[in-house]
Protein backbone atom coordinates (compact mmCIF):
# COMPACT_ATOMS: atom_id res chain seq x y z
CA UNK A 1 0.00 0.00 0.00
CA UNK A 2 2.49 2.83 -1.19
CA UNK A 3 1.54 6.44 0.20
CA UNK A 4 1.57 8.69 -2.66
CA UNK A 5 0.63 11.99 -0.46
CA UNK A 6 -0.22 12.85 3.61
CA UNK A 7 -1.76 16.20 3.86
CA UNK A 8 -4.00 17.50 6.58
CA UNK A 9 -3.54 14.01 8.43
CA UNK A 10 -5.14 12.46 5.21
CA UNK A 11 -3.07 9.70 3.97
CA UNK A 12 -3.41 9.27 0.16
CA UNK A 13 -2.62 5.64 -0.93
CA UNK A 14 -3.12 3.00 -3.49
CA UNK A 15 -3.34 -0.71 -2.76
CA UNK A 16 -0.55 -3.45 -4.99
CA UNK A 17 -4.10 -5.73 -5.79
CA UNK A 18 -6.08 -3.63 -7.85
CA UNK A 19 -4.53 -3.05 -11.01
CA UNK A 20 -8.38 -4.45 -12.61
CA UNK A 21 -10.13 -1.56 -11.98
CA UNK A 22 -9.92 1.97 -12.92
CA UNK A 23 -7.90 4.50 -11.58
CA UNK A 24 -8.40 5.46 -8.10
CA UNK A 25 -6.86 6.94 -4.84
CA UNK A 26 -7.90 5.67 -1.06
CA UNK A 27 -7.82 8.16 1.24
CA UNK A 28 -7.84 7.46 5.21
CA UNK A 29 -7.94 9.54 8.36
CA UNK A 30 -8.54 8.11 11.62
CA UNK A 31 -11.84 6.32 11.33
CA UNK A 32 -12.77 8.01 8.37
CA UNK A 33 -11.96 6.80 4.83
CA UNK A 34 -12.95 7.21 0.81
CA UNK A 35 -12.00 5.82 -2.18
CA UNK A 36 -12.12 8.04 -5.44
CA UNK A 37 -11.92 7.22 -9.37
CA UNK A 38 -10.14 9.10 -11.46
CA UNK A 39 -10.94 10.46 -14.63
CA UNK A 40 -7.49 11.90 -15.93
CA UNK A 41 -9.14 12.39 -19.77
CA UNK A 42 -11.82 14.54 -18.05
CA UNK A 43 -9.34 16.07 -14.86
CA UNK A 44 -12.73 14.61 -13.08
CA UNK A 45 -12.99 12.69 -9.54
CA UNK A 46 -15.91 10.65 -8.92
CA UNK A 47 -16.74 8.73 -5.13
CA UNK A 48 -16.55 5.41 -5.40
CA UNK A 49 -17.78 4.73 -1.21
CA UNK A 50 -16.83 6.64 2.08
CA UNK A 51 -16.92 5.98 5.75
CA UNK A 52 -17.48 7.96 8.46
CA UNK A 53 -16.68 11.38 6.64
CA UNK A 54 -19.20 14.48 6.43
CA UNK A 55 -19.23 17.71 4.09
CA UNK A 56 -16.63 19.30 5.58
CA UNK A 57 -14.31 16.15 5.32
CA UNK A 58 -15.49 15.53 1.39
CA UNK A 59 -15.04 19.09 0.75
CA UNK A 60 -11.11 18.97 2.02
CA UNK A 61 -10.36 15.79 0.25
CA UNK A 62 -11.56 16.92 -2.90
CA UNK A 63 -9.73 20.11 -2.87
CA UNK A 64 -6.71 17.76 -1.93
CA UNK A 65 -7.04 15.81 -5.09
CA UNK A 66 -7.80 18.39 -7.44
CA UNK A 67 -4.43 19.83 -6.12
CA UNK A 68 -2.50 17.34 -6.71
CA UNK A 69 -4.41 15.99 -9.67
CA UNK A 70 -1.43 15.32 -12.05
CA UNK A 71 1.19 14.03 -9.23
CA UNK A 72 -1.44 11.17 -8.09
CA UNK A 73 -2.37 10.45 -11.56
CA UNK A 74 1.59 9.96 -12.61
CA UNK A 75 2.14 7.85 -9.30
CA UNK A 76 -0.32 5.71 -10.16
CA UNK A 77 0.87 5.44 -13.86
CA UNK A 78 4.58 4.61 -12.54
CA UNK A 79 3.06 2.26 -9.60
CA UNK A 80 1.15 0.58 -12.05
CA UNK A 81 4.17 0.84 -14.46
CA UNK A 82 1.52 2.32 -17.20
CA UNK A 83 2.43 4.82 -19.76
Amino acid sequence: MPTVLVKNGWRFFFFSNETNEPMHIHVIKAEKYCKYFIDEENVEIRIAHFRKMNNKDMKEVKEIIYDNFNYIVESWKKFHNQK
